[in-house]
């Protein structure tokens, strides 16, 4: 077995090739073979099949170019008719994710930092035995909801992760800042638009933190921790790292429209998260640069968090 390396290096190179496509399509089957159909999920099945399909895209165990199994071979492999996988098919190469040549079949779109969806990430991370997850932005909104599924499923038994640890980074609100701030006839800070985006911070960053504390206090893992420190200024993107290996980042859109403050109907400049474009990148990318970006994502999050960060009070 030693000497495999050598052998194949000797091989024709179209000999090579063939060997790698096989070892990419038996990894390839690998990974579709672990996706089952739930049949408590409410979900219909041709939405099962594209939210499997569409999470082992874009967390690259389906790799940009690689050619997707038959539909035949999908129906069996989900035990679906093979109507339902056309629907799902549809449904991905409507989102862009997936492309149809006339005659060979469909692939996975090739495409590089693409804007990618935080939700199936979150969810692979915590088949894991280790999750960590570290978030820089301003609520934790956005976080707070792709993490409601996983943690529902340790609940229920069906994740078992035995540590996680999640580290949340936010602006400290009570104190001036660029954004939230008022707009109109008087722009300006605005104690009372700040008090409201706090509000909003402290709703889904404390359930972050009372829902993993309850893993914990459940025993349903081995150690759980989710903590919060603010820091000065005003942040202009959001970042995810998630177990120090992908990196989700996006620049806030500042837009300008209108809230409710005390019964009063105030404009205000303020950063949408739920409109941030997200890019991924992974430390196991095909480049240098991939790898790099983690780095350094890693490097400036411990820095902000073990310098000017400071406690979060609820």
């Amino acid at each position: 077995m030693s000497d495999l390396p050598e052998t194949l290096a000797r091989l024709p190179s179209h000999v090579k090739r063939s060997w790698r496509d096989c070892s990419r399509l038996a990894s390839q089957a690998a990974t579709l073979a672990r996706m089952t159909l739930d049949p408590d999920d409410p979900r219909p099945p041709y939405q099962q099949v594209a939210d499997a399909l569409r999470a082992a895209i874009l967390t690259r165990k389906l790799k940009p170019g690689d050619k997707l199994p038959s539909q035949a071979e999908l129906a069996a492999r989900y035990n679906v008719a093979r109507m339902t996988v056309q629907q799902a098919l549809r449904v991905l190469r409507a989102e862009g994710l997936t492309v149809s040549r006339q005659g060979s079949g469909v692939y996975v779109r090739e495409r590089t930092e693409r804007p990618v969806g935080l939700r199936p990430h979150v969810e692979a991370v915590f088949e894991r035995q280790h999750v960590s997850i570290d978030f820089a932005g301003f609520s934790g909104e956005t976080l707070h909801g792709a993490l409601q599924e996983p943690l529902d499923k340790i609940r229920a038994g069906q994740l078992r992760p035995r540590t996680i640890a999640i580290r949340i980074l936010l602006p400290d609100l009570s104190v001036p800042v660029a954004i939230p701030s008022r707009a109109g006839d008087e722009p300006g800070d605005d104690p009372r638009v700040r008090k409201r985006s706090e509000r909003i911070a402290r709703r889904h960053v404390g359930a972050i933190i009372d829902s993993v504390q309850e893993l914990a206090d459940l025993g349903l893992v081995d150690s759980a921790t989710a903590q919060a420190r603010v820091f000065t200024g005003t942040p202009l993107f959001k970042l995810y790292i998630l177990n120090c290996e992908e990196v989700f980042f996006g620049f806030y859109p500042v837009t300008e429209h209108t809230v409710s403050v005390g019964g009063e109907a105030v404009p205000i400049y303020d950063a949408m998260g739920k409109d941030a474009v997200l890019f991924h990148h992974a430390a196991d990318d095909d480049t240098t640069t991939g790898k790099q970006y983690v780095e350094q994502a890693r490097t400036w999050f411990d820095s902000m968090w073990d310098t000017i960060a400071r406690e979060w009070t609820p």
